[in-house]
């Protein structure tokens, strides 16, 4: 029995500098599971070698880092299948593919041409 997936690919206009700007026209996706599908991202920036991320937002969850592109190269996060997930920069885009769709794969999917879900990686002491 085929399932159907809802995969919300929000519409995120991250301003990093004045002309920077990254940009997902599409609304709600609906697939079949087993099937595969690609998510857009398109952007601009004055940077000649941008670094691009997906985020991946469950249900009731906060955004979470699945991957960045950067000079030709795609690092995931440990969680996310490398044989499903692929990403990659051709020109001013970096779309997202998911492949043999899963019913958990239903999430809102972020790009953004910045950081911009961050861990502080210094423990914080109060002063006495």
């Amino acid at each position: 029995m085929d399932h159907w997936l809802w995969i919300i690919l929000a519409a995120l206009f991250f301003e990093c500098k004045g002309e920077d700007s990254v940009t997902q026209t599409e609304g709600d996706i609906f697939a079949f599971e087993g099937h595969t599908v690609t998510l857009n991202c398109t952007f601009e920036t004055s940077s000649t070698a941008p670094t691009l991320f997906w985020y991946r937002q469950d249900l009731q969850d906060f955004p979470k880092y699945m991957l960045r592109c950067i000079s030709g190269t795609t690092e995931f996060a440990p969680e996310f299948n490398k044989d499903r997930f692929n990403a990659t920069i051709k020109g001013k885009s970096v779309n997202l593919e998911i492949q043999n769709l899963h019913l958990s794969d239903s999430a809102v999917y972020y790009c953004a041409l910045r950081p911009t879900v961050t861990g502080n990686t210094k423990t914080l002491y109060k002063n006495h």
